[in-house]
């Protein structure tokens, strides 16, 4: 087998990040397709009631996502620990207690999932006209719960031993299905959302059993996983949950945040709830660049402290920061000046195209601004301080982001402009917070090494 994991500890830093975060951009790229592919879809042969409803389904599915991601990046950080500790018993260890850890997740979500689809329904406020349809979509959606689990910590594990590219061909297998299938199920059979969701899972099927063939076969990275090795490790239970517990809570309330200010938004009617939707799905892609950025930043910067690198560790942290900000600032500045060239690739329908123009000028603002939050919060989970993470971003979405929301969904009859302001703001707060906590770091790690 030819072994994909790159060296993370040694050579000049910017060219071994690129090298690590450009397959996993294109592999969040080609994972964001699923959501887009089926509000194209739709918007092509449905309605609007039923892109609301994709849309609506989408984010609560998000908010479930986010939460296996930040448990599986607690596995990312541990095992590239021990990576760059040169320890592969202790990683292949590491691995066994992810999987039980997460076989144990899918058992207990499935169900969760499929009989809470309801309340979630009734929750987000769902405009009348796109009930049934976001129902349906929940519905379906839920069924594919064990393969976004499985398929999560497939990908934490190849981070984790410095493998980006691996996950690519099946992400890029799972995408060329759900497109195929969508236009057969949506437009060919007109399913309408519930014929996005099945499509939507058959591919998540197909990528999860996929990678579990391929590591069957082939291993990776090098390290050998054996029977012994899957069992519930104590020390590794415990360092997996220090991390990717307080990212997982943290993304529960974010997101949950952010079903609060769908909700919110849904009050204002059809219009409104798709306009909104529909810039989702094009920050969901905006965004990739930083996410995948931070998400190189986190087992690199992992590696190099267990290898006793820690300036190597915060110069990537850097590295990523420069990666994303020239990508936040391209977006920022295109979404002010053509933001209906992107708006309407998702609805045919003129009021919703302008509306959410509006919202993606002042939104879009926060790319610049995540360039920095999003590569720190890599950095403090690399470095065992995944609760930093968790504080300021539940400081900033509960304090700014949803009372600010609410406030302007009260002001100048809903103006989604205004709304769309509410996110940088948060952000910036963020900003504040993890600045001067890096330097604190700085100081401390300067301040042991010099009592060495």
């Amino acid at each position: 087998m030819k072994n994909r994991a790159l060296s993370l500890v040694e050579g000049p830093i910017a060219p071994s990040l690129l090298r690590f975060a450009l397959p996993f951009l294109l592999s969040s790229l080609l994972q964001s397709l699923y959501g887009a592919a089926d509000l194209f879809v739709v918007g092509q042969f449905s309605g609007s009631a039923a892109v609301a409803g994709v849309a609506i389904g989408s984010q609560v599915m998000q908010t479930f996502t986010c939460v296996v991601m930040g448990l599986s990046m607690g596995g990312t950080v541990l095992i590239g620990r021990r990576v760059g500790e040169n320890f592969p018993e202790d990683a292949a260890r590491a691995i066994g207690t992810l999987s039980l850890l997460f076989l144990l997740l899918a058992l207990l979500l499935t169900p969760a999932m499929y009989f809470c689809t309801g309340g979630a329904v009734a929750l987000m406020e769902t405009p009348a006209e796109a009930v049934a349809d976001t129902r349906a979509y929940l519905l379906c959606c839920s069924l594919g719960v064990p393969f976004i689990v499985g398929y999560n910590a497939v990908s934490g594990v190849f981070r984790g031993v410095g493998d980006s590219k691996t996950p690519v061909f099946f992400i890029a297998l799972a995408c060329a299905i759900n497109v195929a299938a969508d236009f057969l199920l949506v437009g060919g059979l007109g399913m309408g959302a519930a014929g996005a969701a099945v499509a939507t899972v058959l591919a998540q099927a197909v990528s999860f059993l996929a990678s579990l063939f391929y590591i069957v076969r082939q291993g990776m990275g090098g390290i050998r996983v054996e029977r012994r090795h899957l069992r519930l490790d104590g020390p590794c239970t415990r360092a997996i949950l220090k991390v990717g517990f307080p990212l997982a809570l943290q993304d529960v309330l974010i997101h949950g945040s952010f079903l609060i200010i769908t909700a919110l938004i849904n009050t204002l009617g059809l219009v409104a709830s798709a306009a909104v939707g529909v810039v989702e799905k094009i920050i969901t892609f905006a965004m990739l660049p930083p996410s995948s950025f931070a998400a190189a930043v986190a087992p690199m910067s992992a590696q190099n402290l267990g290898a006793g690198k820690p300036e190597r560790a915060l110069r990537t942290l850097w590295c990523g920061v420069f990666f994303s900000l020239v990508c936040g600032v391209l977006v920022a500045v295109y979404s002010q000046i053509f933001p209906e060239t992107l708006t309407r690739i998702f609805s045919g329908d003129p009021a919703v195209i302008a509306a959410a123009a509006d919202y993606l000028r002042t939104y879009s603002l926060d790319c610049v601004l995540v360039s920095f939050v999003f590569c720190m919060n890599s950095y403090f989970s690399s470095c065992g301080k995944a609760a930093m993470s968790f504080f300021h971003s539940v400081l900033a979405t509960f304090c700014v982001r949803i009372p600010l929301t609410y406030y302007f969904s009260r002001l100048a009859a809903g103006s989604l402009t205004l709304m769309g302001l509410a996110a940088p703001a948060a952000t910036l707060l963020s900003l504040a917070i993890c600045l001067p906590y890096l330097y604190f770091l700085r100081r401390r790690a300067l301040s042991a090494a010099s009592a060495l």
